[in-house]
């Protein structure tokens, strides 16, 4: 998602545009019965792996910088074998396939000259770095949308006449990213934005690099575009992307909707993003899954860039993750904003949440639905206090004019950088007649699986949600439908946990086996400590005595 403080860039990319010599299948058909894909443990392990190859070389928050470029080349080598072969099997054999394929790069959705192929990248043995740089420059140069991507990055770059990375590193990074096959079926589709997530987390956070700036989970973002049901030939946008994920799901979601029939109208897939590496991320996935439409740089708050003429321009679909409580924004900004985005309401300076909800609704066009992620707070704040508050009065508005279709409350702990719920809010410009004066409010807070580090929702319980979202119906303990009148009374509080109880029961414990548990707790730390102590007298250190 969207990261804030940087300088916006005035510029806009194209990405994927499609050709009619162009073949139709897409890159994420990968359902067919092959191998197991990449987990997110074994994922994890190898971009640590990686990472440790160049310690030393560069400070740990550019590491991603140098790891990412390679995996994204590692991907594209490995689609475009997978592609030589599909064609191989149309045209009777892989010598006839690449003949074909030289002389009409079109017929691929990326053309990777020999040079640059993953093995010849792996065979180098002298002058690493210059033949890396350069075949990344090639790749660049067949693809005019990879430009400025992945060609930006000098992989034989010295500093005070010495490299940065010497070729002997370079040669065990390539290496270790060389054990891991990133083809059709090896791997989820948006590896990128796990790899960028990871190496983030690991390496970026105390530095002031990812404060406010993750990866959606997987799963949320399905069940995000499962709520939305996107159509053929629709236009989704987010103002937030990131690494393009909650957009490539919507696409994954009609092609699985479409159950191996193709899609005649492909979905047109719009985006703003601010941080520039985050951008080039959002870029590769864009241009890996041949996708329609633009993504822009830039910050969405002060500088929308996806316009019509000097007006918003307007989508069917919008989908984000913003920033939780951000601030930075006063009333002065929102006062002054010239795209009249704000007419219901200027939130407080220390939360945008509701910023970003008119932001998004002002993108809408008039049958358009959007679904945003939000604090828990967001549908609650000021509600049963005393006197104004910003965000109820917000609130209040968007009830009171019938936009908000649906509530949801997620599980604790899903996100990477908050053990915090969070909530999926959904708005309709265009309700169904039996959904017209009424809220949905959903309770899935209890349907989850524990996992490590991070809670998760599996595939049968985001089908279950997103079930319940689309029967619009009461169901006990879990869901329940109220009136905007019933909202109003309320004081505009639409939190689901206040309306649905999940009958989950707390665990009470005796308080004699919690002193025994904290009495060997407590033994076992002084055991620690004792062993502690000889172990550093032997290496001649003594312990303060008083």
């Amino acid at each position: 998602m969207a990261k804030r403080g940087r300088k916006p860039v005035a510029k806009t990319a194209k990405v994927g545009k499609r050709t009619k010599s162009k073949p139709s299948p897409t890159l994420f058909e990968n359902k067919n019965g092959t191998p197991e894909q990449l987990d997110v443990n074994t994922l994890e392990g190898w971009l640590w792996e990686a990472a440790c190859s160049i310690r030393g070389a560069v400070d740990a928050p550019k590491f991603k910088d140098y790891i990412l470029p390679l995996i994204f080349v590692k991907r594209l080598s490995d689609v475009f074998e997978d592609e030589v072969k599909r064609v191989a099997e149309k045209f009777g054999d892989e010598d006839t396939a690449k003949e074909l394929i030289t002389k009409d790069h079109s017929l691929m959705r990326f053309y990777i000259p020999d040079k640059a192929l993953w093995s010849e990248i792996r065979n180098s043995t002298s002058k690493v770095g210059e033949k890396l740089t350069e075949a990344m420059r090639a790749i660049a140069r067949e693809n005019p949308a990879l430009q400025g991507v992945i060609d930006i990055v000098d992989f034989n770059a010295t500093v005070s006449g010495q490299r940065i990375i010497d070729d002997g590193k370079l040669s065990s990074l390539i290496e270790i990213i060389s054990k891991q096959r990133l083809g059709l079926a090896d791997c989820e589709p948006d590896i990128l934005g796990r790899a960028y997530d990871y190496l983030l987390r690991k390496f970026a956070e105390g530095q002031g690099q990812s404060a406010g700036e993750f990866l959606t989970p997987k799963e949320v973002g399905w069940l995000m575009a499962y709520i939305l049901d996107p159509q053929q030939g629709e236009t989704v946008y987010d103002p937030a992307c990131g690494t393009a994920g909650l957009l490539i799901k919507c696409e994954l979601a009609l092609a699985e909707k479409m159950n191996g029939k193709k899609v005649s109208k492909p979905l047109q897939l719009y985006g703003q993003e601010q941080n520039h590496v985050t951008y080039a991320m959002a870029k590769m996935n864009t241009i890996i899954h041949d996708m329609e439409g633009s993504i822009a740089i830039g910050d969405t708050m002060r500088n929308p860039k996806l316009l019509d003429g000097s007006s918003l321009k307007t989508f069917d679909i919008v989908t984000a993750n913003p920033m939780w409580n951000q601030d930075g924004y006063d009333s002065d900004f929102y006062e002054n904003d010239t795209y009249e985005r704000f007419k219901r309401g200027y939130p407080p300076a220390s939360s945008a949440d509701w910023g970003w909800v008119q932001l998004m609704e002002a993108s809408l066009n008039q049958k358009g639905r959007m679904a945003v992620v939000l604090d828990t707070g967001a549908v609650s704040r000021g509600s049963g206090s005393q006197g104004s508050n910003r965000e109820k009065d917000i609130r209040k508005a968007f009830v009171d004019a019938d936009l908000i279709d649906a509530v949801l409350l997620l599980p604790d702990n899903l996100f990477y950088n908050t053990t915090a719920a969070g909530i999926i809010m959904v708005l309709n410009k265009n309700k169904a007649k039996e959904r017209k004066g009424k809220i949905l409010l959903i309770n899935a807070s209890q349907e989850f699986e524990k996992g490590r580090p991070k809670n998760f929702l599996p595939d049968e319980k985001i089908k279950k949600v997103a079930k319940a979202y689309h029967d619009f119906k009461s169901i006990d303990r879990f869901t329940r439908v109220i009136t905007i009148e019933e909202a109003a009374k309320n004081d505009y509080n639409v939190s689901p946990s206040r309306y649905v109880e999940t009958g989950a029961a707390e665990e009470y414990r005796e308080i004699p086996v919690l002193l025994e548990e904290l009495i060997a707790l407590e033994q076992e730390s002084a055991k620690i400590d004792a062993d502690l102590k000889k172990v550093f007298a032997k290496l001649g250190f003594e312990a303060d005595k008083k």
